[in-house]
């Protein structure tokens, strides 16, 4: 479990998010609170004899979810993907690897996720109509490539760390691959997590100080994004809808981490 758990926080800590699910739920004009306790249902979603671990990533129009668990092998512990559609789940694991995170699910059905091979390398995968195809970024070195968003049109975003340990974003679309870099980014560069169909990118990027700012790529303009309440740590852009709605966390002046959507 510790080795699996290490290896997990690795993937994590290449994102730079902690393991946050952000869901959106229109209601009625009204209290909010009450209206999404009231009219809504929360249901748990355990992996059926999964090792205490679950944790969806991503869900489609259609309601299909995506996610990881964790489970038993030779009396080790490993990472798995998996598919739950109409009640059903399905195991997503790239043929070799000990660690598959599936991270996002188009209304096609095509998913996105990264790979660990047997050398401990990073990769990107699409898995569309049955089939696995490997995803890397030319330029990367290293820890590799993580596709962690798609859209109805098949655009794929992620990211990827070059030889210098800098991490850039990019965008995967009709076959042809472009670096997202924010221009103020730093340090740890610029993470691209999600699209919506019309190709609008959101993520985030580091300071020069270290500190994280949301932002929104749309039609070649970059905008930052900043929760005013946020301190330190700063925001995280995670999602983006077709209405350009745009969720994601923060980071408080305790350390405490709070959701946020962005809309009009």
């Amino acid at each position: 479990m510790k080795n699996n758990a290490k290896s997990y926080r690795r993937i994590v800590a290449v994102i730079g998010i902690a393991l946050l699910v952000v869901g959106i739920t229109r209601t009625s004009r009204g209290d909010g609170v009450r209206d999404f306790a009231d009219k809504s249902k929360f249901t748990t979603i355990d992996f059926p004899g999964a090792a205490g671990f679950t944790a969806p990533f991503g869900i489609n129009p259609r309601g299909d979810i995506v996610g990881v668990y964790f489970a038993v092998l030779n009396q080790s512990i490993i990472t798995q993907g998996f598919l739950l559609s109409k009640g059903t789940f399905t195991t997503i694991a790239v043929p070799g690897s000990a660690f598959t995170a599936t991270n996002g699910i188009n209304p096609e059905g095509d998913i996105v996720g990264t790979y660990f091979d047997g050398g401990g390398n990073i990769h990107g995968f699409l898995l569309s109509k049955g089939e696995f195809a490997t995803i890397d970024v030319p330029a990367a070195f290293g820890s590799g490539t993580q596709a962690l968003g798609i859209n109805p049109e098949g655009d794929i975003v992620g990211l990827y760390s070059d030889g210098s340990g800098m991490t850039h974003g990019f965008l995967l679309s009709k076959g042809e691959f472009a670096t997202i870099d924010v221009p103020a980014a730093f340090g740890s560069g610029t993470q691209a997590l999600g699209i919506n169909p019309g190709a609008d990118i959101v993520g985030f990027y580091t300071d020069g100080g270290g500190n994280a700012h949301g932002f929104l790529l749309s039609k070649g303009r970059f905008i930052t994004i900043d929760v005013p309440a946020a301190f330190g740590i700063g925001t995280i852009a995670t999602g983006i809808n077709p209405q350009g709605d745009i969720v994601g966390t923060y980071f408080d002046g305790s350390g405490n981490v709070h959701g946020f959507l962005l809309s009009n």
